[in-house]
């Protein structure tokens, strides 16, 4: 059953094209009964291997800013190990009810996004060059810190945040800081799912069913994208991490 279930998750994912780690978390605590704990590990060691498809592609569509990406990510790395320290040690339901905030704070992000486009670039400053010297190490390292404390600490990727602050602080426009935020996410989930296994939190079962589940239904989902009207791709964007938040602080 959670095979079959990650499958579906995975061709909604496909879908609307987002992470979902969020989502991914409250099926396998609300619809499975995981620990919370096991749930963000399973869901960061996950989001490592489908990162490095969608990063190497971006790559190779020379969609990446690499030095900016090296940088977010190295600070990236140290905050996904400390998050993951500081959630080791948080009580289940607190970490649950943090864990649903989170989500829903990313899902709010992404209706500005895509709702109040013009709202947005009107109170935000979008940097028009890419930021490089001395500042792109100064303002670089403290998000990389921040966004890696998020993602290692509730299990979400931290997209949303990523993405805005590429964009506004480091300058870079916006088709490439999608694939920048994927090659930062790749060693943020890999360290913090480190975190993770070192303290036992990750169950190599449910792990291999979750990936392969996703993977596959992904795949599938995804080739369903370009079919859907751009208003219900929209409404599906937002929906997905809206529903994955409430259900988790329903619940928690």
């Amino acid at each position: 059953m959670l095979l079959i279930s990650m499958i579906l998750l995975g061709a909604v994912i496909g879908f609307v094209g987002a992470g979902g780690a969020g989502v991914t978390i409250t099926l396998l605590t609300v619809g499975f009964g995981v620990p919370i704990h096991t749930a963000l590990a399973v869901a960061l060691a996950s989001m490592t291997f489908t990162m490095i498809s969608g990063a190497v592609s971006h790559f190779r569509e020379h969609e990446v800013v690499v030095k900016v990406g090296a940088v977010i990510g190295a600070g990236g790395i140290v905050g996904a190990l400390l998050g993951a320290a500081v959630s080791n040690r948080m009580p289940s339901n607190d970490l649950s009810f943090m864990t649903g905030i989170m989500v829903l704070s990313s899902a709010l992000i992404l209706y500005i996004k895509l709702y109040q486009a013009d709202w947005l670039n009107h109170h935000l400053h979008i940097r028009k060059t890419i930021l490089t010297g001395r500042k792109l190490y100064l303002y670089g390292i403290p998000t990389g810190i921040v966004s890696g404390f998020l993602a290692g600490a509730f299990g979400i990727g931290a997209a949303a945040y990523i993405q805005i602050a590429l964009m506004v602080i480091f300058g870079v426009p916006l088709l490439q800081s999608i694939g920048t935020c994927m090659m930062i996410i790749l060693p943020i989930s890999a360290s913090g799912g480190l975190g993770y296994l070192v303290s036992g939190h990750l169950d190599l079962w449910i792990f291999l069913q979750t990936l392969v589940g996703l993977t596959v239904g992904a795949w599938i989902g995804a080739k369903f994208t370009h079919m859907a009207p751009l208003p219900v791709l929209k409404f599906s964007i937002v929906a997905l991490p809206t529903v994955g938040g409430a259900v988790m602080l329903l619940f928690h």
